[in-house]
């Protein structure tokens, strides 16, 4: 079956758009050709500096008649209606439409339009130019006289159709005064001439021999592989950085690596330092000998195969990191020489957010919190305020004006070196901590109080001024401090009251704006939201989950331990046998509570007279409930909620006999009354843990 071949040739695309450049051509012609009736096999997208290219195989010649059948009005409705559906249907009369009948809706028309296929190359013809225009790019330009616009000025453009055997035809079509064609170009310096492609096959082999790797993850492959073999070669191992290795793949089209030095002495700097320089100004990637420690050697990407086996690359490379180095040496000797407090008051020149003030008055309200904290997570309030005092100096550090990426790390340097304890250096680091779902969670006391008041200040400011996530709009990163908020407490094992800390924050740090409950509870919300979320990527189902919170959240000041214990033990106990037939049990206590509380008009709390108890298997259910309500009360209150549901898992025998056994509505109206009521007690028992009327089943 035929294929199309699709390249579109520019100037350099920026590295960081490529591969979502690549997906997104994928999506939007794949979605097109499905809209016009051109069912495909299969469907893949190349990238390279200077090329967008997608093949899409087992194409039809031309797409399929149709027939379409659509209901018109009844026979007898307004002319109105009438002149509407044969404008839809393209019908001229109703002698054209067919009358069918319904039992239920009468006579009405009905039009048969038929709708004959077309030439794949024509319909191609017309959406590709379409794609063109309407394509997104993170960022665009508009060169010459047109209006037509994309990432970097597009020189060519290559679109073909055809089966293996036969000669394929250019899809004719222009865009933006370009003429579609079967002309492609090699690599820019190795092999620039033109080149004629026919089909996918030959296109890729034309390429390789023009020095072009047209697979963004070969390209990725071969500078791993390479550089790997390189540094095994000196005894040494390359620095793993999944993101340059992107970047670097997307900024060549025939990789080369090549090996490069360093004067051993700039190994006096932080390793960090050193990697963010090498990696920031030249795209490199560093090294470590067979003890671990970085070794002054870095790898380089070329994009051409040099006549002198690339002296010259490296020797321009090593001169330009010698000088990025030499800057570090002067920007870390100038920072050390000052203690890391000194640059506190620079703060107040450096506004956090117009309604929210200066870094300094954040580094105030971080004082105050991380002091208020420390009791609660184990930590000394003196040492977490000094560290909360010294966690953004290192923010006017000139280290940190270079390589804003470095800030925290550098902070915990500085500290180390003017004397600082140890947990109050490393919390200046740690404060910003998680990152990510991937990244480590501070530990020690002194940095979960940091941590937690920086997460927690940062949420309360913002939605005091009513400046929350949107959308995908999250500038200030509050998803990530709210997650981080999360991890932590969770981790950590923190009995801690969320909600409490960030009132009682509010309403006794001076100068903040004032949290009242409106704010406050959609704050609360938004935080339970995302621990909710995390529960459901763990695995637990979503309506264990809704169970839990239903009977204690963050809203209501549940620690985050507390909620994540009882989602687990429930999702436990529900996984047994016991557990599910107790389920089922709880289901039909609730369900005739709920239908003879609406019969009766009444609501049964759940008060059992021992002396109306007239059955056996009542009366074991009655003692079997009491002693279990207690015990899982005293469960609850040691958070320990296996243990409480452990003993839930006891009432399913008497469960079962009691409606083996038991006529719940007996004539007897005490004694129903009293059953009822039985049910209510067990119902209650159960809702100590969670809400099992929001558990499916």
């Amino acid at each position: 079956m035929p294929e199309l071949l699709l390249e579109l040739f520019s100037e350099e695309i920026p590295a960081r758009f490529q591969r979502r450049a690549a997906d997104d051509l994928k999506k939007a012609v794949t979605n097109a050709l499905v809209d016009a009736g051109l069912i495909y096999e299969g469907a893949k997208a190349f990238v390279t500096p200077r090329r967008l290219a997608l093949t899409v195989t087992g194409l039809p010649q031309r797409s399929a008649d149709t027939r379409e059948e659509k209901k018109g009005p009844k026979v007898g409705a307004p002319q109105q209606a009438v002149d509407g559906f044969l404008r839809a249907a393209g019908l001229t009369s109703l002698d054209q439409a067919k009358i069918e009948s319904d039992p239920k809706k009468g006579d009405f028309y009905v039009a048969h339009i038929d709708k004959p296929g077309a030439e794949a190359v024509d319909l191609l013809a017309a959406i590709l130019p379409r794609i063109l225009t309407d394509f997104s790019w993170a960022k665009s330009m508009r060169w010459g006289n047109g209006s037509f616009a994309w990432v970097r000025p597009l020189r060519a453009i290559t679109a073909t159709f055809g089966t293996e055997n036969d000669e394929p035809v250019v899809i004719p079509f222009t865009s933006n005064e370009l003429t579609s064609g079967q002309t492609t170009f090699g690599h820019r310096f190795l092999a620039p001439d033109a080149i004629r492609v026919r089909r996918f096959d030959d296109y890729v082999t034309a390429l390789e021999r023009a020095k072009v790797v047209l697979d963004l993850d070969r390209r990725k492959d071969i500078i791993r592989n390479d550089a790997e073999q390189l540094a095994f070669a000196q005894g040494l191992t390359v620095i793993a950085d999944e993101g340059l290795l992107e970047e670097v793949a997307g900024l060549v089209e025939w990789p080369v690596v090549m090996m490069g030095s360093f004067d051993p002495v700039f190994l006096s700097l932080p390793e960090e330092v050193i990697i963010a320089t090498i990696r920031a100004n030249q795209k490199c990637f560093c090294l470590r000998d067979a003890a671990g420690k970085l070794a002054p050697n870095f790898i380089i990407t070329s994009n051409t195969i040099a006549a002198d086996d690339g002296k010259i690359i490296t020797a321009g490379n090593e001169r330009v990191i010698r000088a990025r180095l030499s800057d570090a040496v002067f920007f870390y000797k100038g920072d050390l020489a000052l203690p890391l407090e000194n640059g506190l008051p620079k703060l107040e020149d450096m506004v956090f957010h117009a309604k929210l003030g200066t870094q300094f008055a954040r580094v105030e309200r971080l004082v105050k919190l991380a002091g208020a904290i420390a009791p609660l997570v184990g930590a000394d309030p003196e040492r977490a305020k000094r560290a909360a005092m010294l966690a953004k100096a290192d923010l006017v550090t000139g280290m940190v004006g270079e390589f804003p990426e470095l800030q925290g790390l550098m902070g915990r340097y500085y500290a180390t070196a003017q004397g600082e304890p140890k947990d109050i250096a490393d919390a200046v680091e740690l404060h910003y901590k998680p990152l990510g779902p991937t990244d480590k969670v501070p530990t020690d006391p002194v940095s979960i109080a940091v941590a937690l008041a920086d997460k927690l200040d940062l949420l309360s400011s913002f939605w005091a001024i009513n400046e929350r996530p949107t959308g995908s709009r999250d500038p200030f990163a509050l998803r990530r401090a709210a997650l981080g908020v999360i991890r932590i407490a969770a981790e950590n094992n923190l009995d801690l009251n969320i909600r409490k800390v960030i009132v009682d924050h509010n309403w006794q740090v001076p100068g903040q704006i004032p949290l009242d409950y409106d704010p406050l509870n959609d704050l609360m919300a938004f935080l339970n939201e995302r621990l909710k979320g995390q529960l459901r990527e763990a695995g637990i189902a979503y309506d264990l989950v809704d169970a839990v919170f239903a009977n204690g959240s963050l809203v209501t000041g549940s620690p985050i331990p507390s909620i994540t214990g009882r989602v687990e033990a429930l999702s436990s106990l529900l996984s047994s046998e016991d557990g599910v037939n107790l389920l089922a049990g709880y289901k039909r206590a609730a369900n005739i509570l709920v239908a003879e509380q609406k019969k009766d008009g009444l609501t049964y709390a759940g008060a059992v007279e021992q002396a109306v108890l007239t059955l056996a298997e009542e009366t074991d259910l009655a003692f079997a409930v009491d002693a279990v309500h207690a015990a899982v009360a005293q469960h609850v209150g040691r958070d320990d909620y296996k243990g409480a549901m452990a003993e839930l898992g006891t009432l399913r025998k008497p469960v079962d006999a009691f409606f083996t056994a038991v006529l719940v509505n007996d004539a007897d109206a005490a004694v129903r009354a009293n059953r009822l009521n039985l049910l209510a007690r067990l119902r209650d028992t159960m809702h100590l843990v969670a809400d099992f009327s929001k558990v499916a089943g």
